[in-house]
């Protein structure tokens, strides 16, 4: 009865992690569309780095409470990470203004294979064909409630393939981070938020203002737009908090295969919300193809052989790789 009460209990902080995750991050996504759609608040790097200003600001009181202990992380992997998560947000934000909307989803799908090679060359990792299988059916799933209108152009190309792989490294690095150094998530997210809040709000207004052509200290602030920045910095922190559990439980791939549900989610909650975009056959189909998709990798991955790494080069911290 242990072994299976274990199991249980396992299975129930996994679904609480990705809960976490998924409504967190839906909820940014749609606070964030409303700051920007309603308030004209179109300064996306510089709040990303406000939501690093709180998430820090979490880690610091946290610490102080003695519910963050002390670890070590070496100045080098830090900067590399730094590099990385930077480059992703910078990368994701330009690619989105470069590229039709068809492309830019095209480029967040690949993260998907790109994030299987890290895996496949730099753990070791064997994948069957189930497993496979399935995340060939969310890809397509997810690019046929999402991908309409496809042009590419050099520029927004090289952007995109920045964001890409910038984004699948920074997230593979969150995994190999953990079990390095055996870091829990707060830990980890104690070290890189200040780092981050930091080069975000000191790169955000100059690369906001080369793409909007606005600049964020002549905004004009409400106490509608305030408090609605405040709501998306609260949220955030479970964003941040929760992507750094679920990938340390987790993987890169797992992450980006089963994130792909927040997806269907602002799909959903911006037809409910705002009334735009309307769910016609051609999406709801994609979405009842990705969410097949998703049942099958789950299933899949976790079977025996179905996902595992053929030679441990690390140190480990019992996390079980999914």
């Amino acid at each position: 009865m242990a072994p299976a009460s274990k199991a249980e209990k396992e299975a129930a902080v996994d679904a609480a992690a990705w809960m976490f995750n998924v409504v967190t991050s839906v909820g940014v996504i749609i606070v964030n569309k409303a700051l920007m759609a309603t308030y004209g608040f179109s300064f996306a790097t510089t709040l990303t780095g406000l939501h690093f200003v709180t998430t820090t600001l979490m880690t610091a009181i946290l610490r102080m409470l003695g519910y963050i202990q002390p670890s070590h992380l070496p100045f080098s992997e830090l900067l590399k990470f730094i590099f990385f998560a930077n480059f992703s947000v910078v990368g994701m934000n330009v690619s989105l203004m470069w590229n039709s909307v068809g492309f830019y989803q095209i480029a967040k799908l690949s993260m998907i294979p790109v994030s299987c090679l890290l895996e496949v060359v730099l753990d070791k990792i064997r994948y069957s064909r189930d497993t496979k299988l399935s995340i060939g059916v969310v890809l397509l799933g997810v690019g046929v409630c999402t991908v309409t209108d496809v042009s590419v152009n050099t520029k927004g190309f090289v952007a995109a393939f920045i964001a890409v792989w910038s984004t699948s490294l920074q997230q593979y690095y969150v995994h190999f981070l953990q079990r390095k150094y055996t870091l829990s998530s707060f830990n980890l997210l104690g070290h890189t938020a200040p780092a981050q809040a930091a080069s975000l709000l000191l790169i955000g207004p100059f690369l906001d203002y080369w793409l909007t052509d606005n600049r964020v200290d002549r905004y004009a602030y409400s106490t509608g737009s305030v408090m609605f920045i405040i709501l998306s910095c609260t949220i955030a922190v479970g964003t941040n908090l929760s992507q750094f559990i679920c990938i340390g439980r987790f993987t890169a791939v797992s992450f980006q295969v089963l994130g792909h549900m927040k997806t269907i989610l602002v799909l959903v909650m911006g037809f409910l919300f705002f009334g735009r975009e309307g769910l016609n056959l051609h999406v709801v189909l994609g979405m009842f193809i990705a969410v097949v998709g998703m049942i099958w990798y789950g299933n899949a991955s976790s079977k025996p052989g179905g996902k595992e790494r053929r030679s441990h080069t690390l140190p480990t911290n019992k996390v079980e790789t999914r």
